[in-house]
């Protein structure tokens, strides 16, 4: 083993069985010098034995792959890592005092009761800017996440859909038609959350 990225140590040398695809000549590929990164947990009672967390999660190595898992991680175990959203509480716009500007506010619900919110901010003659605060501060100069991080993977993979009836607190029926145009333009930009494989939680 060259390095564990996460977990508890485990020793110079460990055991694992991999399920590999069979080439074009249905035999097994020679591994023995190959570099992987994989994932797994250690096994009851068998030190020095891996098991892997499914069977498609052993990858061949390279540097780009370990410093992007890397990074992911070391945002994993934070203390202030970004956490998963449940629902979507409460949508607001509030007008400006200009025509065309005002800002709409997004509040989430989450699994560890920590604070997600969105500001939508309008300027007239500018295009709507958003960030997300993790936070209990709502801050203005809040910005998006960056692709692939963690805080964009919570915000992709589990933001509903649309803005739920319930959520919806604006007073005027105009008001409520900007909060749900600006949270179609926040999923927009955060693009799809386009998964490899089949995860359950």
């Amino acid at each position: 083993m060259s390095a564990l990225l996460v977990g508890p140590e485990l020793g110079e040398s460990l055991r694992f069985l991999a399920d590999v695809p069979l080439d074009a000549k249905g035999k097994p590929p020679k591994l023995n010098k190959t570099q992987v990164l994989l994932f797994g947990t250690t096994v009851p009672n068998k030190p020095g034995e891996l098991l892997l967390v499914a069977s498609d999660t052993m990858f061949t190595w390279s540097p780009e792959l370990e410093n992007r898992v890397r990074a992911i991680l070391t945002e994993l175990v934070s203390p202030d890592a970004p956490p998963r959203i449940t629902g979507l509480r409460e949508a607001l716009h509030v007008p400006g005092n200009l025509v065309s500007e005002g800002e709409t506010q997004f509040f989430f619900a989450t699994d560890n009761g920590k604070p997600v919110s969105i500001s939508v901010l309008r300027r007239p003659g500018m295009a709507p800017h958003w960030g997300v605060s993790f936070s209990e501060i709502v801050d203005q100069s809040a910005t998006p996440p960056k692709p692939e991080t963690l805080a964009w993977y919570r915000l992709a993979c589990t933001l509903p859909s649309a803005i739920p009836d319930r959520a919806q607190i604006s007073t005027t029926a105009a008001d409520r038609r900007i909060a749900t145009e600006d949270y179609a333009m926040v999923l927009a930009s955060l693009g799809p959350c386009l998964r490899n494989r089949t995860v359950t939680h």
